[in-house]
């Protein structure tokens, strides 16, 4: 826990954004708690949510989380169908396994079923393709090979993204502190004790940055498809090498869920990082939205966005207030930069969702 803090510091107490946001990086986790949902964005006045697994079903439980696949279906009618413009999903296609069998053993067919699902689910709504950490750190083939995610084997399935004209949302690696020994001073030691599957630091995981490469090869080989690389493209402690791989690669983009704490430590290098990149990052928070700290989780968001405000703390990584981790301070954004970030960038991405809105 975080000592105790004498500092006498001003509060800026904002209820809503400057600009309607959609929280454009964001999970149902497949158990439809959708009113609940609903009332924290009404509060808050965030105008649309992108459940990014439409079609699976995510559990936390021993120390992380589980995934089953789910329907699509299910999300049409519980949300898009019940609730337009509210909710837009991606789908993770068939690449939502356990990782106790092998991805594929065939992946020539694999890779045909996954094209096949993509297909289904564009023409059922799915905006985009989403995935998980789990390929390049756990996914193996039959012959026990990690399948890293620019792999060969998948090129036609990143090609087809691209035709569909569906961005890819592809988290690859975590904190620098996962990929390091568990010991008390890891600046990441709370966390990963609480969520011990975070733990990457044995040898049989990739390095984080060979993770990253193996990404931003990926980015590179397709230009034709647009890339999403969530929580500051993996490597918020490195602001640099973020702003090189934008500068380099015209169809990455960028959100900063989960990622205040390392951007609200460094604010001045992250506010002219936002200033520079403006047209390439959206909003999103990948946080509960259903849970009592919800509307708090939201509202640092802006207070981080919008204000100088100092020495303040940001939600733990499953939205709440619990644990302290360190003080961050807010980047005071220009209205012109927020507006983008908040909605026009993830429009521009995902034009087939302006027509269901109504943003001034």
């Amino acid at each position: 826990m975080a000592k105790k803090n004498y500092l006498t510091t001003k509060i800026t107490d904002i209820k809503k954004p400057a600009y309607p946001a959609i929280d454009a990086h964001n999970h149902l986790w497949g158990n439809w708690q959708v009113e609940r949902v609903l009332k924290t964005m009404e509060e808050v006045g965030v105008i649309s949510y992108c459940d990014l697994t439409g079609n699976v079903h995510i559990e936390f439980s021993g120390g992380g989380y589980t995934i089953t696949p789910g329907k699509m279906s299910d999300f049409v009618d519980n949300c898009s169908k019940k609730y337009p413009g509210k909710f837009y999903c991606f789908t993770m296609s068939e690449l939502a396994q356990p990782t106790t069998k092998p991805l594929f053993t065939d992946h020539k067919r694999f890779v045909a079923e996954c094209i096949e699902t993509l297909n289904k689910h564009h023409e059922q709504g799915a905006k985009g393709l989403k995935i998980l950490k789990e390929l390049g750190l756990h996914y193996r083939d039959g012959s026990g090979k990690l399948i890293a995610c620019n792999d060969g084997r998948l090129a036609p399935i990143w090609e087809e993204a691209g035709r569909l004209k569906m961005p890819v949302l592809i988290h690859q690696a975590d904190p620098a502190g996962f990929f390091e020994p568990t010991t008390p001073e890891n600046e990441h030691y709370d966390s990963l004790v609480k969520y011990p599957s975070w733990q990457f630091s044995d040898p049989k995981f990739p390095r984080k940055i060979e993770l990253l490469k193996q990404r931003d090869d990926l980015v590179r080989q397709y230009p034709n498809t647009t890339f999403m690389l969530p929580h500051f493209a993996n490597y918020a402690e490195n602001i640099g090498y973020v702003s090189n791989l934008l500068d380099e690669c015209p169809n990455a983009f960028i959100d900063f869920s989960a990622r205040m704490d390392e951007l609200g430590r460094q604010p001045y290098s992250t506010r002219e990082f936002f200033i520079k990149h403006q047209d390439r990052i959206y909003f999103g928070t990948d946080m509960p939205a259903n849970i009592d700290s919800s509307v708090e989780m939201y509202r640092t968001y802006f207070r981080f966005l919008e204000t100088y405000d100092e020495s303040f703390y940001a939600p733990d990584y499953d939205g709440t207030f619990d644990r302290a981790r360190w003080p961050i301070c807010g980047i005071g954004l220009p209205k012109d930069v927020l507006k983008k970030i908040y909605f026009e960038n993830i429009l521009k991405i995902i034009p087939s969702i302006n027509h269901i809105l109504k943003i001034k």
